[in-house]
Parts: structure tokens; sequence; C-alpha cells
């Protein structure tokens, strides 16, 4: 068996065909540092956004472990009992009275805030109601007053 040509030649023939002219071979690494670098820009972003994704309002369910609030230097006490009825400060209102006193509180200072303490009973839509008519006054400050569960014995 004998050809014109050597197997191990290094003409045009042998070896592969991504060879260049140049004889230079193609580079086959994978340079991954700038992914590293967009993916550490990325994170750094998710990390400093995150924490404004959350709501403003905060929440605490009618049973709750949570601590005590922070005292406020200046706070409005709304009641809503079972029946429906509300209470600003312990006295009732109506809701057309409860606009006009919250935004009386509101015009004093901005940062009153509304705690408010609904029954179980009371419906969503109720208390929903309530922190809209608090909203429109200028009050954005909303706090929901809970019992801490019951100790067992």
């Amino acid at each position: 068996m004998a050809f014109g040509r050597s197997s191990l030649g290094s003409g045009p023939a042998s070896g592969s065909r991504a060879t260049g002219a140049g004889g230079q071979r193609p580079l086959s690494d994978i340079n991954v540092t700038p992914l590293v670098d967009v993916m550490l820009v990325l994170l750094v972003i998710f990390i400093i956004t995150a924490p404004l994704m959350a709501s403003s309002i905060k929440l605490d369910l009618p049973r709750s472990d949570a601590g005590a609030a922070a005292d406020t230097a200046r706070f409005v006490s709304l009641s809503v009992d079972a029946a429906g009825k509300v209470f600003l400060d312990d006295r009732p209102v109506t809701d057309a009275e409860l606009a006009t006193r919250l935004a009386q509180s509101a015009a004093a200072s901005r940062d009153t805030e509304v705690q408010l303490r609904a029954d179980e009973t009371v419906p969503y839509g109720r208390v929903v109601a309530l922190m809209g008519i608090a909203n429109k006054a200028g009050l954005s400050r909303v706090g929901f007053v809970t019992q801490p569960p019951a100790r067992k014995p």
C-alpha cells in the first residue's frame, strides 16, 4: 500500500480542516469572566431592589407571635366592632365624620399613624374601605393591632 502522501504529512489533505492558512488552531476555550461579572452585577441589583418591592403597610394577622408595635410619636385609634360600627379614639363616628377628623389629624402631622383594630368577623372589604378613607385624608401609615396568641398551659 504505497500512496503518494503520508497520513502524517502537513499538507492540505491531512489533519483537520479547522486549521487556517496561517496554521493557527481556533480558540476552543470560553472566557467566562464577563459572564461572571454580569451575573454579579445582576445579583447586586436584585439585592438592592428586593426590599423596595415589599409592601409598605405593616400587616399583622389577628393572632401573632410578633413583638409589640414600636411607639410612635402621634397616632389615632380606629376600631371596628363585630357589628361594623366604627370608632375613632373610642368615639363612634360615621364614614363622613371619620374622613373629616382624619383630614384634621393629617393637617396637624403627616406622620400620624392610624392604628386599626378590627374584630375577626369584620369583612375584609370593610377594612379596606376604612384604609381608603384614611389614605384619602392624607394618612398613609396604617398599623394593624393584634392580640398575642393564647398561652398553652
